[in-house]
């Protein structure tokens, strides 16, 4: 379609300059006057007015839409999580993203032990089990580390501990206060780990057990909530501290306060869930923490105590598994961000447990089972698959 304008020459004359202006949606308009998608949009158009906008029913992806995701005639052969592309081919929008998760067996702890608080781990092939109550009712100083088969003994913890707060990797991690050697102790000892030996530091400002904690490291952490002293009247907490490497700093407080909880994440970007108040026991609450303040979002389905979770790195995903409501369960949810979804169980119900790793890769360690002071492990592998968007 070609339109004229006129102009007057550089001489003066009232000549005519022809010009052109292209329009590209002149062959797309069908019948009714709509545009028909398939043949791309070069311009802003309302969706009401394309005859085809449905993912399913789209021959050719519209460039308008498209910058920023590979059109390719086959799906790649090594892509990575996250990823999104169009195949030409097959004419539908794909990604390679996260499917359906299993437990599995794995290797065995030399010592059986509960009320670990959390184990910590960038993955399900490297982690760190130390301290808890084994046989005879006392906390240990034993440390284990995994490989992805087998448990090793290694350097001891400094001083026993376990219902600690952990955070960190297992070449990088911490952990603090708790109970100490008598359950009945309360500590506020904190103890770094470097991938070979433990060395104590700075002390909490706020002695505690049963409490939760986040962190990438053993130089930037935060520790929640638990349950304060002195017995009998004892208080469950929402003071939130924050690790620098060096000391810690009291920060905004949960709004929701509570013991026998579980969490992870990073220092700016954590998730913590479950666990009891004074009033009331099998919490489902959970609270997202933005590096600032923390904010109530969705629940659990199963409120619950004593459980274990894995939210390396993040607070839009996570993983809960284990606890107590009433009795031991083995009830797994995974967090997408938004809400929960219960996914599959672990293989033996307990409480008291630890978790390590990531919601791709985790561990669910020990914890009391079946017997008491379990030994077991379990494997959690989220497999990583291709899959087709289509229209909801």
């Amino acid at each position: 379609m070609d339109r004229s304008r006129c102009s007057s020459n550089k001489n003066g004359n009232n000549g005519i300059t022809m010009g052109t202006i292209k329009q590209n949606r002149a062959n797309n308009i069908v019948t009714g006057g709509k545009i028909d998608a398939t043949d791309g949009l070069n311009n802003n158009v309302p969706a009401t007015n394309i005859a085809n906008a449905s993912l399913t029913n789209v021959t050719a992806y519209p460039p308008s839409a498209g910058a920023g995701v590979s059109q390719l005639a086959s799906d790649p052969p090594s892509p990575t999580e996250g990823q999104m592309w169009y195949n030409t081919t097959a004419n539908t929008l794909k990604q390679y993203a996260l499917g359906a998760g299993a437990w599995a067996s794995g290797g065995s702890l030399n010592t059986g032990r509960q009320a670990t608080g959390q184990g910590f781990g960038a993955s399900g092939t490297a982690a760190i089990s130390a301290g808890g109550e084994v046989s005879g009712g006392n906390m240990t100083t034993n440390t284990e580390s995994y490989n992805g088969t087998t448990w090793t003994e290694v350097n001891n913890l400094g001083q026993a501990a376990g219902t600690y707060a952990a955070a960190g990797t297992s070449t990088s991690g911490l952990i603090a206060g708790g109970n100490g050697g008598p359950p009945s102790t309360f500590i506020g000892n904190v103890q770094l780990w470097d991938g070979t030996s433990w060395t104590e530091t700075t002390d909490l400002g706020s002695t505690r057990r049963l409490f939760a904690g986040a962190g990438s490291s053993n130089t930037a952490a935060i520790v929640f909530g638990g349950q304060e002293p002195p017995a009998p009247s004892l208080t469950q907490a929402a003071k939130t501290e924050s690790w620098n490497g060096t000391s810690w700093t009291e920060v905004n407080d949960l709004n929701d306060s509570r013991a026998q909880h579980a969490g992870g994440g990073s220092q700016t970007n954590a998730l913590t869930f479950g666990g009891e108040d004074s009033g009331a026991a099998n919490k489902g609450v959970t609270e997202s923490w933005n590096g600032t303040s923390w904010t109530e979002v969705a629940d659990l389905n199963s409120g619950r105590e004593n459980l274990a979770g894995t939210t390396y790195g993040s607070n839009t995903a996570a993983l809960a598994f284990g606890g107590r409501n009433p009795s031991s369960t083995a009830v797994t949810e995974e967090w997408n961000g938004t809400s929960w979804t219960e996914v599959a169980d672990l293989a033996t119900a307990r409480q008291q447990l630890g978790g390590a790793g990531t919601t791709s890769t985790s561990l669910a360690i020990g914890g009391e089972g079946p017997g008491n002071y379990s030994t077991a492990t379990e494997e959690w592998t989220q497999a990583v698959a291709i899959q087709t968007i289509t229209a909801s």
